[in-house]
């Protein structure tokens, strides 16, 4: 597969010549030509569920990414366009039906928030547990579960160059306020820091922080290289943008601000990690990535990755070796390996746990100690990252053998812990206790 941006060789990226950034919306699905080729209802299934779960995607994705040849199954294509499946069938009937009737807009809004409050916006008790709070006051845009660690939602970086259809922030994109984090406070965040010295790394998370213009960026950033947060060692920023728009890298108008920003963080003696989010090794493959991979390295930062394993895109083994032999060859570093969330579409994204242990464990087997970096599999659970080491035999029974990266209580770290085996499970929550035990011990 050869597309218009593919084609491109990198040498001659001029302004004048660097591709525009432009993208589409549910809105606009039938602006998007190759759309055509499939089937009417197929098309008509995209607008129902875009109706109720967010759609976004941009040029790039469409020419560079998508092999339209295989569409719908192609991975890329299902990784951002909707599907009838990621709406459970009787929502998926209502919404279509009123779509058919040409219902007024405030209807249509109505069913679909509805929907939208029982697919479990806010896994993991992100709103009841995870807000700080500075002189009494809740910093909504913020959260601080872990000991060390605080996500911070700047509010210029809440939407993403094209969404990913089994994302688990998709309730920051659909416009109801109340499901949305976000904050306008570098003044609070800074506040909030100062008065933690307990807390050494920052996440600027969204959405997508590098929508940003690297000014808004910089206005959050720069600041923290003050003296008095020293003690903010680690900054990490979650993106999209390497794979989705990698021109946020090279030809933006602003792009070399953006890596002069990084090389100054760098510089500070603090580690800047971009956390890039990549779910196939397809995305790796166009020239303008791997140009985008270097400048960001030659900055200084770090590039870590992460991704969920999920249904109808990456659930193989061949999948998963080849992206990490791929990113270690261009100097990243493979760091998570999700399972599909709790939330949203995740009955058509998620994985048995059993399954996915055996995709991870083969995955792994396959590629050198560069690539076993990646951690998982893991669930981004209320108590804490809970890491599926494997299954075994103890005493008869066969259980899975889990373990905490990361917790609310730092004394849960690394304790191992055991399940019944469950080949149907798909979460923390579907789990019950090993050896007879009532509750996991981080429950009492």
């Amino acid at each position: 597969m050869r597309t218009a941006y593919q084609s491109q060789t990198l040498a001659p990226l001029a302004d004048a010549h660097a591709p525009r950034f432009q993208a589409y919306t549910e809105r606009q699905l039938d602006r998007i030509e190759p759309l055509r080729r499939l089937p009417a209802e197929t098309q008509f299934a995209m607008r129902v569920v875009a109706s109720v779960l967010p759609f976004r995607v941009n040029r790039y994705v469409i020419d560079a990414l998508i092999d339209w040849d295989a569409a719908p199954d192609d991975p890329i294509f299902r990784l951002t366009f909707p599907h009838r499946e990621m709406l459970p069938a009787a929502d998926f009937e209502r919404m279509a039906a009123l779509l058919h009737a040409g219902a007024e807009p405030a209807r249509i809004r109505e069913a679909a928030n509805e929907i939208r409050l029982r697919l479990n916006p806010h896994p993991g008790g992100q709103l009841e547990t995870n807000i700080p709070l500075l002189d009494g006051e809740p910093l909504n845009g913020m959260q601080h579960k872990y000991r060390e660690s605080v996500l911070f939602f700047p509010t210029q970086g809440q939407t993403c160059h094209s969404y990913c259809t089994f994302c688990f922030r998709w309730a920051q994109f659909v416009g109801i306020r109340d499901l949305r984090f976000s904050s306008m406070g570098a003044l609070k965040l800074q506040g909030y820091l100062a008065a933690h010295s307990e807390v050494s790394d920052l996440l600027v998370t969204g959405g997508d922080p590098l929508v940003m213009s690297a000014a808004q960026l910089s206005a959050y950033l720069a600041p923290l290289l003050a003296p008095r947060f020293d003690h903010i060692r680690n900054i990490s920023i979650g993106t999209k943008a390497v794979s989705y728009w990698p021109y946020r890298f090279i030809s933006d108008g602003d792009s070399s601000a953006l890596l002069r920003l990084f090389e100054r963080i760098a510089r500070s003696g603090k580690q800047l990690a971009l956390m890039a989010h990549l779910n196939h090794w397809r995305e790796l493959e166009p020239p303008a990535v791997r140009e985008a991979v270097r400048r960001i390295r030659d900055t200084g930062a770090i590039v870590r990755t992460q991704s969920p394993m999920v249904a109808h895109i990456n659930d193989d083994a061949d999948v998963w070796e080849r992206l990490w032999k791929t990113q270690t060859a261009l100097g990243m570093v493979p760091y998570y390996l999700f399972v599909e969330r709790d939330t949203g579409a995740k009955s058509y994204f998620a994985l048995p746990l059993a399954r996915a242990a055996e995709v991870y464990r083969e995955a792994i087997s396959r590629v050198s100690g560069l690539a076993r970096t990646a951690r998982g599999p893991c669930m981004s659970a209320g108590p804490g990252k809970v890491e599926i080491q494997g299954t075994a035999e103890i005493a008869g029974e066969q259980v899975f053998v889990l373990r905490f990266i990361q917790a609310r209580n730092p004394d849960w770290v690394q304790r191992p812990f055991f399940a019944r085996f469950d080949p149907a499970a798909t979460w923390l929550n579907e789990l019950t206790p090993a050896f007879g035990e009532s509750r996991f011990f981080f429950e009492r």
